[in-house]
């Protein structure tokens, strides 16, 4: 990512101190003290309001284990791995039951599918092999990897997780396939609200730097509790101008798009990596930025001012809401729908409205500063 302190002063290798000054909010419930202490390591100041309540028992251990023994006693053609936890979870409540082995084996004879890295884990802790998984980690992707296939007849075994399925599972049926939904655990919300409706309090009284999230029905269960104490536009607001909703990988960040929301997803989807994408995205934007735009040009921002190679350039508040929301994800394509989002209030409300302020700001920077992505959006052209 071509973007560095405009003073220089920031060296990313440093942890130590590198938040100081900064109120992040974590989200998280599973693995919540893993990413405050890598955090709080860096100096950061953190509000802790864990969104939801993953608790695996809450499912019927007897259903589970009814569906575990139904899926030994039959043929199966094709397993959906979808989580790590999940897959893990069952898997070893099926060693606590003593079938382990006989699971393994049956899953073993088909043809599995895993959605991303963490199921890919599970599953070869245990010794077996995906036959696919999509590099966007989205569901989305597997079913499009599936359809128009014949499924007919196939029995396809899909680990459900922590939300239902039932969607993904009609739209199997309708290949002609036979489905059996394994519920491992159910991901409700926190059972104690109180302490994410200050969170949403805090961010509202802009108050926080960033958020993280680490699921995406942990944005839903966020953005509920926003509209739950009458602050969701505030909330998206400030998401919108200066607050970093940082996610843990594209999934979750999907999970953001209706409301508008801008969103920062580092390059892999794990904790770390999305806490080193802070300790280096946060000093920056309080520093100023200086972008190294394609073609040798230096593109500067701080404060409201913006430098372009030494020359300051007066841009207008709707041009100047797009650059911003461009340099936010520089080389990354940001929808016309979350651009439209970002103009500022008695902006026409269409994607005419983008394609103007658009068109202003390639008069202000350059034509090929801000490129078009047919279908997707814009992004800004960086150097490599």
């Amino acid at each position: 990512m071509a973007v560095h302190n405009a003073q220089e002063i920031y060296d990313a290798d440093v942890e130590s101190g590198a938040l100081s000054g900064f109120r992040v909010g974590v989200t998280a419930a599973r693995k919540a003290e893993e990413q405050i202490n890598l955090l709080e390591r860096r100096g950061a100041q953190v509000v802790w309001a864990p969104a939801l309540s993953v608790d695996p028992n809450r499912v019927d251990a007897g259903a589970l284990r009814a569906v575990t023994e139904q899926i030994i006693g039959q043929k199966i053609d094709m397993f959906l791995a979808t989580t790590g936890i999940g897959t893990r979870a069952w898997f070893d409540a099926a060693e606590e039951w003593g079938l382990l082995d006989r699971l393994l084996e049956t899953l073993g004879r088909a043809e599995i599918l895993a959605r991303g890295p963490k199921s890919v884990g599970a599953l070869r802790r245990r010794g077996l092999r995906e036959l696919w998984a999509p590099e966007s980690e989205e569901f989305d992707d597997v079913l499009e990897h599936l359809r128009g296939r014949d499924l007919t007849g196939k029995r396809i075994v899909v680990q459900e997780h922590g939300q239902s399925l039932s969607m993904v599972a009609h739209a199997l049926t309708r290949q002609g396939a036979e489905v059996i939904n394994v519920v491992v655990y159910r991901v409700e919300s926190a059972s104690d609200p109180e302490p994410m409706f200050r969170l949403v309090e805090t961010l509202a009284d802009g108050e926080l730097d960033a958020v993280t999230f680490t699921s995406a029905p942990a944005v839903a269960a966020f953005m509920q509790a926003a509209g739950s104490v009458g602050l969701r536009d505030e909330v998206v607001a400030a998401f919108q101008a200066d607050v970093v909703a940082a996610c843990v990988g594209p999934v979750t960040a999907a999970a953001f798009e209706m409301w508008g929301v801008p969103t920062m997803v580092p390059d892999r989807s794990r904790t770390a990596a999305m806490v080193k994408m802070l300790q280096i995205e946060l000093p920056l934007r309080r520093e100023g930025l200086l972008v190294e735009l394609a073609g040798g040009h230096q593109l500067l921002l701080h404060d409201d001012a913006v430098i372009l190679d030494g020359a300051e350039v007066k841009l207008s508040p709707a041009p100047a809401a797009v650059l911003g929301a461009l340099v936010a994800n520089p080389g990354n394509v940001v929808s016309r729908q979350v651009l439209l989002a970002t103009l500022p209030s008695g902006t026409a409300g269409s994607e005419h409205a983008v394609e103007m302020a658009v068109a202003r700001l390639r008069s202000a920077l350059g034509t090929k500063t801000i490129q078009t992505v047919v279908k997707r959006g814009y992004r800004l052209a960086v150097a490599s």
